[in-house]
C-alpha cells in the first residue's frame, strides 16, 4: 500500500493545524476497517474501505479551484522524496525548505520537476495568457448578437447558434486531445490547438457571409478544447504538489478573467470598430503567443521512475497498479522521459542487480534547439482507441455520472446568460448599447472571484470538522456538503432574473442575480470536481474529460435558447432552468447516503479496473 499521502497529510495536518484538537496519524489514514459513519451516510458492509477513504491528501487550506489540481494525481503518485532534486536518490527523501517533495525528482537534467523556477512559471504565465484568451473566445460577441445579425444578414437565434456549435466543437475536441498528449505529449497538443484559434480567428475577420462565419468558429472551438482538460496536467508535470495551490490559482484567475471581462471589452470593440476586430485583436494573440509556446515551451510529459514504499500489503486497487506500473517496450523507458537518448550506466558482474529502487540511468541535458522538437516519443502503453473509450466507461460510475449532471447542467445555464443578455437588455425598459451589455459581465466577473477565493477553504475547513466528527476518518463526500451554498445562490440566482426582467425592475435586479448564477458556478465546481478527484484518483485525467463532456448537453440547450426565449419569455425559460438545477443540485443527497457503497462496489468490478489500466 502506499503509505506516502498518509505521511504527507500527517505532516500537513501537524504544521498547518497546529493548535487544533484533529491530530490524523498516517497509522489512522491507513487502518482498514469498520468505521464509525454519522451524518446519514451509509458504512460499506463486512468494514470495506474503498479508494478515496481516508487516503488523500487534499485537507490543507487551498484556494481558487485548488481541488481541480488533483486531477494530476492521477498520473504523478505521492512519493516520498527530496530536499534537493538533483542530489541521487539513494542519499534518502528530497526536501526543499523543509517541506517533502511530491512526487519524487529523478536525477535527469530533462526532468521538468528539476528545470529552473523561472523556466516553469514562464511557460505557465503563457500558456495562462492563451487560457484567458480562450476564455473570452465563446462569449465574446454576446453583447453584439444584434449588430452581428444585422451585419451578415441572418436572425440573432442563427448567430447564437454559430457559438452553439463552437461549444460542439470544443465537446469533439475534448474526446480527442487528452488521449493524443497522454500518448504523444502535450506540446504537439497545443501547438496545434494554437495554429487552429489563429487560423480561425483570421478567417472569421475576413469573412463576409455566415457560412464562413460559422465554419470559422467550428474550427475555433476544436482549438479550445485542449484548455478544458490539459492545463491541469501541464501544471502537473511543471510543479510538486505543495506549489500546484498557487499556480491552479494563477491559471484559473487568468481564465475566469477572459471568461468574464473578454464580453466587457469586446463590446466596445463591436460598438466602435466592428465585429471584425474582436476576432483581429484574438489573431494578434493567438499569433505571437503560439510563437512563444514553440520557443519558449518544450514538452512538460515526462515518465518518472516510481519506487513503491515498503509495505506488507500487496497493491490491489488501480491507484496502486497505476503508480507502480512499469512502462512497457512501446513506451519510454522509466526516468527518461522517453524512447530515446538514454545511456546506462556499464554495471559489472559483480554489482547487485538493478531494481526499481535503485535505478542507474544517466542522462544529457537536452541543448536547446532539440527541445524545440514538437514530437519527443510516446508516453503511453496504452492503445489511443483505448484511452479514447474510457470517458464513457466511467459513466458506469455513480459519482462520475452525478458529477456530469450537476456541473453539466450548472455551467450549461450559467453560460445561457451570455446568449441571452444580449436580446434582452436591447430591448426596452433597459434599451442598453453594446458597450453597456458589455459591462453587465462586471457583476459575475466580481462575485466569480470573490467566490473561488472564497469556496476552496471553506471546503477544507468542512473537511477537517467533519474528518474530526469521523473519527479522524476522511471520506471524499464530505466534500458535498459545499454544494449547500452552491444550490441557494444557484436557485436565488436564476428565479431571481427570470422574475426581474419579466417584471421589468431597475436593471441592478437582473444584473446582481446574475452574477449570484456565476458565484454558484465556483462553489459547485469546487464542490464536484473536489469530489471526483478524491474519490477517483487514479481516474483523474478521464474523469475530468467525462465530465466535461457536458458540452454536447451544451449544445443542446444552447442551440435553442433564444427561440425558446422570444417564444415562452423570460420568466417562464429562466423557472424551467432554475427547476432543472433544483433537480440535478438533490442528486447530491444519494451520493451523500450512498457514495462509500458505491465506490466500494465498482472497485470489486475486475474488468472495469482493467480496463481503465494502462497496461
Amino acid at each position: 500500500m502506499n503509505t506516502a499521502p498518509a505521511a504527507f497529510v500527517h505532516s500537513l495536518l501537524q504544521s498547518r493545524y497546529q493548535g487544533l484538537p484533529l491530530i490524523i496519524s498516517a497509522h489512522a489514514y491507513l487502518r482498514l476497517g469498520h468505521t464509525i459513519m454519522a451524518f446519514g451516510m451509509l458504512e460499506c458492509k463486512d468494514g470495506e474501505s474503498p479508494p478515496g477513504t481516508g487516503a488523500y491528501a487534499s485537507l490543507s487550506s487551498l484556494c481558487c479551484l485548488v481541488l481541480i489540481a488533483a486531477v494530476i494525481l492521477s498520473q504523478q503518485s505521492y512519493v516520498e522524496s527530496s530536499s534537493d532534486a538533483s542530489s541521487s536518490s539513494a542519499k534518502g527523501p528530497h526536501q526543499r525548505r523543509g517541506i517533502v517533495l511530491v512526487p519524487q525528482p529523478s536525477d535527469s537534467p530533462n526532468d521538468p520537476l528539476n528545470w529552473p523556477q523561472w523556466r516553469k512559471d514562464f511557460i505557465l504565465l503563457i500558456i495562462s495568457l492563451l487560457s484567458a484568451i480562450v476564455g473570452a473566445y465563446g462569449p465574446m460577441l454576446g453583447p453584439g448578437f444584434v449588430e452581428i445579425s444585422d451585419e451578415l444578414d441572418v436572425s440573432v437565434n442563427e448567430i447564437s447558434q454559430a457559438t452553439s456549435y463552437l461549444v460542439l466543437a470544443i465537446g469533439i475536441a475534448l474526446l480527442f486531445s487528452n488521449p493524443l498528449a497522454k500518448c504523444y505529449g502535450k506540446r504537439p497538443v497545443y501547438l496545434v490547438s494554437g495554429l487552429l484559434l489563429f487560423a480561425s480567428s483570421i478567417g472569421a475577420a475576413l469573412t463576409h457571409d455566415y457560412s464562413s462565419f460559422l465554419a470559422c468558429r467550428l474550427v475555433g472551438g476544436l482549438g479550445m478544447g485542449p484548455f478544458e482538460v490539459l492545463v491541469q496536467c501541464t501544471i502537473g508535470d511543471l510543479y510538486f504538489v505543495h506549489e500546484r495551490a498557487s499556480r491552479i490559482a494563477f491559471w484559473n484567475l487568468f481564465l475566469v478573467s477572459g471568461i468574464s471581462a473578454g464580453p466587457i471589452v469586446s463590446a466596445y470593440i463591436i460598438q466602435y470598430a466592428g465585429y471584425r476586430w474582436t476576432f483581429g485583436v484574438c489573431a494578434i494573440f493567438y499569433g505571437v503567443l503560439t510563437i512563444a509556446l514553440f520557443f519558449l515551451a518544450p514538452e512538460t510529459a515526462y515518465i518518472r521512475v516510481v519506487s513503491p514504499p515498503h509495505s506488507s500489503n500487496e497493491a490491489s486497487s488501480i491507484e496502486q497498479q497505476d503508480t507502480y506500473a512499469v512502462p512497457g517496450k512501446d513506451a519510454p523507458q522509466p526516468g527518461s522521459g522517453r524512447l530515446h537518448d538514454i545511456e546506462k550506466e556499464p554495471q559489472d558482474q559483480h554489482d547487485p542487480p538493478e531494481t526499481s529502487h535503485s535505478p542507474r540511468i544517466t542522462q544529457r541535458k537536452d541543448s536547446y534547439w532539440r527541445s524545440l522538437r514538437v514530437y519527443t516519443g510516446r508516453y503511453s502503453n496504452a492503445s489511443l482507441v483505448k484511452v479514447i473509450s474510457r470517458p464513457f466507461i466511467l459513466f458506469l460510475y455513480p459519482g462520475i455520472l452525478w458529477a456530469f449532471l450537476t456541473w453539466g447542467t450548472t455551467i450549461t445555464f450559467t453560460i445561457a446568460f451570455s446568449y441571452v443578455n444580449g436580446v434582452i437588455f436591447n430591448e426596452p425598459p433597459y434599451n442598453f448599447t453594446t458597450s453597456q451589455i458589455g459591462l453587465i459581465n462586471i457583476s459575475p466577473l466580481v462575485l466569480s472571484v470573490v467566490s473561488e477565493i472564497i469556496s476552496g477553504p471553506l471546503c477544507d475547513r468542512i473537511c477537517l470538522y467533519l474528518t474530526k466528527r469521523n473519527n479522524g476518518y476522511y471520506e471524499p463526500e464530505f466534500r458535498l456538503v459545499l454544494m449547500l451554498v452552491g444550490f441557494v445562490l444557484g436557485v436565488a440566482g436564476f428565479y431571481g432574473f427570470g422574475a426581474t426582467v419579466h417584471y421589468k425592475t431597475h436593471w441592478t435586479g437582473p444584473v446582481i442575480t446574475y452574477g449570484l448564477v456565476n458565484a454558484s458556478l465556483a462553489f459547485c465546481s469546487t464542490c464536484v470536481f473536489g469530489y471526483i478527484i478524491d474519490a477517483y484518483t487514479a481516474l483523474g485525467e478521464e474523469a475530468f474529460v467525462a465530465v466535461n463532456s457536458r458540452n454536447f448537453l451544451s449544445f443542446g440547450i444552447l442551440y435553442v435558447i433564444n427561440e425558446w426565449l422570444a417564444k415562452d419569455g423570460t420568466l417562464k425559460v429562466f423557472v424551467v432552468l432554475g427547476s432543472l438545477f433544483i433537480f440535478t443540485s438533490l442528486l447530491t443527497i444519494p451520493i451523500w447516503v450512498f457514495g462509500k457503497r458505491f465506490r466500494a462496489r465498482i472497485d470489486k468490478i475486475v474488468w472495469l479496473k482493467n480496463y481503465m489500466r494502462d497496461s
